[in-house]
């Protein structure tokens, strides 16, 4: 999950909140259960033992029945260098000077101070430890990575939560449909999500009525001008000049292949036609060897073996679209075929001048022509790219178009293979 996504920056941000609060209350906790300093609690632990070494001197017996030990030696164990000098200077406050030794050990139920006697004899006194235990900082990395693992969980999930509106929009924006359409999102969840869900579907709604009317409208305009194109053709043979006769005609000519285009993108935009695998070499080939026969000046370059799966008239037609369009336009057309990362890439490479570069982004427009003068002296409706895009776009192919150096056009053609050609 990357940084930049909202999702993770919602939960960065709920970590640092997290830890923050718990650090500071930790450093709150600790400082209110802080030990008192060795300087405060020792004092009174050495005024306990100038007593019991007053009453081991003068009655040692009274201290043997209140508990007390009287050894021969120091206890054994680990001398605590640190802790003998704290209380030894406890003792030269409280009391007479007395030799004192405090050791620890296994052996030991805590620290034990010996302290020794007149008569040289050793008292032998438990002490506090008032020391932080060896495996505080142990303790404390625990309690850190507690603090960390529990608040990137809890930040991660209610990251989740906050950003499953904005998930719900960009997995609805990825189902959109060759017809540019929404398929219906279930409208289940918390409110915020079944409000988002709502309203895309109402979206989806007016897309698919706004395509239906557009649709409706092109194909009714492209029926309706047939009639009267009908008539005025035969008017225009009644017309005596044979020069002004032939130009009504090609206008009307014109026109004609102009309306019939105009429906044909239609029908593709609707087209649910169906699809099944096709060897997409053998299509190149025989659209090639079709196109060379009616004089066409097209040329089959390397192709490869490639599965994809297409209605097969769509896909001609699409492709012829192209290659008539290198054919007309650039001089000439080499069509080749190359697989790569489970793609076809059908490539359709002219000679001609090529195209402005700011009007690269709209040779797919309907009617689109880069000079409309080439109207009158080059066939074509002005559709022949958009109808291809239409029907790639259909298969789940794409198409791109790029100026070759230092003359030419290349058209690149993406499908996706057949999975059992991969």
């Amino acid at each position: 999950m990357k940084m930049t996504s909202l999702s993770a920056r919602i939960a960065a941000l709920m970590i640092v909140a997290i830890v923050t609060v718990a650090g500071l209350a930790t450093l709150a906790a600790s400082r209110a259960l802080v030990p008192p300093p060795p300087q405060a609690t020792i004092e009174p632990i050495a005024r306990q033992i100038q007593i019991l070494a007053r009453l081991a001197e003068t009655d040692p017996a009274a201290l043997r029945r209140a508990g007390g030990r009287l050894q021969a030696a120091p206890a054994a164990g680990v001398p605590d260098p640190h802790s003998t000098r704290f209380l030894n200077r406890a003792l030269e406050k409280t009391g007479p000077h007395r030799e004192v030794q405090v050791s620890h050990g296994s052996d030991l139920p805590a620290k034990t101070a010996s302290v020794r006697l007149a008569g040289g004899s050793w008292l032998v006194s438990g002490i506090p430890d008032m020391s932080p235990p060896e495996s505080g900082w142990q303790i404390f990395a625990i309690w850190i990575a507690v603090i960390l693992g529990g608040s990137a969980v809890v930040a991660l999930y209610a990251a989740q939560r906050l950003v499953r509106p904005l998930r719900l929009l960009e997995t609805a924006a990825g189902r959109i449909g060759a017809d540019a359409t929404l398929s219906p999102v279930p409208e289940t969840g918390p409110a915020e999500v079944r409000a988002t869900a709502r309203a895309l579907n109402r979206l989806s709604e007016r897309l698919s009525a706004a395509m239906e009317s557009r649709m409706r409208l092109v194909a009714a305009a492209g029926h309706d001008l047939r009639t009267p194109m009908t008539r005025m053709r035969l008017r225009a043979e009644f017309i005596e000049d044979d020069a002004e006769r032939a130009k009504w005609l090609a206008d009307l000519e014109e026109l004609d292949l102009i309306a019939d285009s105009a429906i044909r993108l239609v029908r593709e935009e609707v087209s649910r036609d169906g699809t099944e695998p096709l060897r997409l070499d053998r299509l190149l080939a025989e659209m090639a060897a079709e196109l060379a026969e009616l004089g066409h000046p097209v040329q089959l370059g390397t192709t490869v073996p490639a599965t994809v799966t297409a209605g097969p008239l769509a896909l001609k037609r699409a492709l012829r679209n192209l290659v008539l369009n290198a054919a007309t336009h650039g001089g000439g057309a080499e069509v080749a075929l190359a697989c790569a990362d489970g793609h076809a890439v059908v490539t359709i490479r002219d000679a001609g001048p090529g195209l402005p570069p700011d009007m690269l982004g709209r040779v797919f427009e309907p009617f689109f022509r880069v000079d409309p003068a080439r109207r009158k002296t080059l066939p074509g409706a002005g559709l022949g790219l958009a109808i291809a895009r239409e029907i790639l776009e259909r298969f789940g192919g794409t198409i791109e178009i790029a100026n070759l150096e230092p003359r030419g056009l290349c058209q690149t053609v993406t499908l996706r293979t057949d999975p059992a050609q991969r």
